[in-house]
């Protein structure tokens, strides 16, 4: 069994992977020589992930208390993507990341989307990195409230939501559904090209009808973008 299961409609969804590591300080005490070696290993891997992934790094360094690095895969089937954190884990460099925040989640259409179809969300459930500057992650749970709410008053609260989200075009969303898969229910991941304007629209947002339904949206991860071996380096202590 590999993990890919299309939905009813024949929708084809890929599965989204965000894991944070965290580089423990023994790693930096030892031999330069050492390091640059498990440094190259483990940027291969990162750079050759197994057939299907797409993978993506980024920094936290200076960020983020705990977690200096993220990877971001995605792929239609579960099992390659947990190759390529295995393949990581075994470097030897691997043997010195701790993990202390990981997400997962699923593609697929939102019931509320309609004709709301926005940035890297899609109509579908592929995604695809577009490669911005910026990447926001947070898991996110609503009230149970919110689903005693009918569909179509649930509709009419989330276009609101979607108005506002469509004033700032820059600012991609990639939804994960995690209901079953992971303790929250859904994973979301915003690109951008400035964090001033996902602060502005995260601000615009607060007082929308919708968020009087929100239970979790902690912890936020703001990642910039940073090849593999450029990201390891900022989290040894090279600036």
């Amino acid at each position: 069994m590999t993990g890919r299961e299309p939905a009813d409609d024949g929708e084809r969804r890929d599965f989204v992977k965000y894991t944070f590591y965290h580089l423990r300080p023994e790693w930096r005490r030892l031999d330069p020589l050492v390091r640059q070696a498990g440094k190259t290993a483990f940027a291969r891997v990162l750079d050759h992930p197994p057939e299907g992934v797409l993978a993506r790094t980024f920094s936290l360094v200076g960020l983020k208390s705990g977690c200096e690095m993220m990877v971001w895969s995605i792929g239609p089937e579960l099992v390659p993507l947990q190759e390529s954190h295995a393949r990581l884990l075994g470097t030897p460099l691997g043997g010195y990341l701790d993990t202390p925040y990981s997400y997962l989640g699923m593609g697929r259409r939102s019931e509320y989307l309609g004709e709301h179809a926005h940035g890297g969300e899609g109509g579908g459930g592929q995604r695809r990195p577009l490669d911005l500057p910026y990447l926001f992650v947070y898991p996110f749970v609503k009230k149970r409230e919110w689903y005693g709410l009918s569909l179509e008053e649930r509709k009419r609260i989330m276009g609101e939501h979607f108005r506002i989200g469509h004033q700032y075009p820059k600012v991609r969303i990639h939804t994960g559904y995690s209901f079953g898969l992971d303790d929250q229910e859904f994973i979301l991941a915003f690109e951008a090209e400035s964090p001033a304007e996902f602060l502005d629209l995260v601000s615009d947002l607060r007082s929308t009808e919708a968020s009087r339904y929100t239970a979790l949206e902690t912890p936020i991860f703001t990642c910039v973008a940073t090849p593999a071996g450029r990201m390891l380096d900022l989290a040894e202590g090279v600036p």
